[in-house]
Order: structure tokens, then sequence, then C-alpha cells
């Protein structure tokens, strides 16, 4: 198994097998080959419809993660979420509204609501099916926008954490 330029893992006929091997039960969507597949002229690419053939590269590192930036699986009301609207809401004080109005603005700056609508309804989903995630990790502490989303469970208004540790 190999990896292209964008992180894509591509699979060859011996990978394949022993994945199957390993759980002939394996479900494989939109795997990536990277030949057609002949098992003794039996089993073909063609006749797999969740295995894709394998393109090189078309689009520059940058392009292709813009594109991919745009496309989020989440249901509709999530995108019409005003989320900006939905954090100010939580907010219990001034000194509160002050915090994520200002942290908002940062993300609004580098385009990063529709992020912001996807974690919400990460958290959401997550609640919903009783899935238990850490308290918090790293840098994203730093974030008070994503403490009144669920992400993690540090107030840092409270700590007195800057914005800047995490969105430099």
């Amino acid at each position: 198994m190999k990896t292209d330029i964008y992180g894509q893992l591509i699979y060859n006929q011996n990978d394949l097998c022993e994945l199957f091997l390993q759980d002939p039960t394996r479900t494989i969507n939109n795997a990536l080959v990277d030949s057609i597949i002949k098992f003794d002229g039996f089993l073909s690419i063609e006749n797999i419809p969740n295995l894709k053939q394998y393109q090189d590269p078309k689009l520059s590192i940058e392009d292709y993660d813009q594109v991919n930036q745009e496309v989020w699986h989440m249901p509709v009301e999530y995108y019409e979420l005003d989320i900006a609207k939905w954090v100010l809401d939580q907010c219990k004080n001034q000194a509160e509204l002050q915090r994520a109005g200002d942290e908002l603005l940062k993300f609004q700056e580098r385009n990063m609501f529709v992020l912001l609508q996807y974690l919400k309804y990460l958290v959401d989903t997550m609640r919903k099916n009783n899935i238990v995630w850490g308290v918090g990790r790293g840098s994203s502490v730093a974030s008070f926008v994503l403490f009144l989303i669920g992400i993690h469970r540090i107030n840092s208004l409270y700590y007195d954490l800057s914005i800047d540790e995490f969105l430099k």
C-alpha cells in the first residue's frame, strides 16, 4: 500500500487480497486501486463498484485542500446554522461575549465558520449517541468558542488562555 501526495491510500492487488484474507466481510468503500485488478480472470475492478481506479493528481496540494474544505458531510440544518449567533447566544456575561466575538472574528478571517458548524454537528451527534470524547488536548483548549461548542471542557476564559495559542 502506498500514499499519494494528498495522503490518499492506494492499494494494489496484494494489499486487497491481504485485507480480505484478514476479514472476508470487510467493506471497502471508495478504495483507490493502482491498476485494474484481475484474479485469474474471474474478478475485475469493473464488477466491484466500491473500488475506484487511482488517477494521478491533477491539482496542487493547495487546490486539493481547498476543494476538500468545501465538502462537509453534515445535514443541511448545520450548513444553515448561524454559528456566530449560536455561539454568542451561549455566552452568559459581557466578558464571554467579548472573548467569543474576538475569536469568531479570527475564525471568520480564516474562513473557518463551516468548520465550526461541522464541529457543532459532531458534538451533537456524539452526545446523541452517547459517545465519550476527551476533556481537551493541545492548543485547542485555548479556544473559548470550541469550549462553548463542546469540543473540550476547558474554559479558556477562566484560565486566561490566549486564543493566539490556537489560531496562530
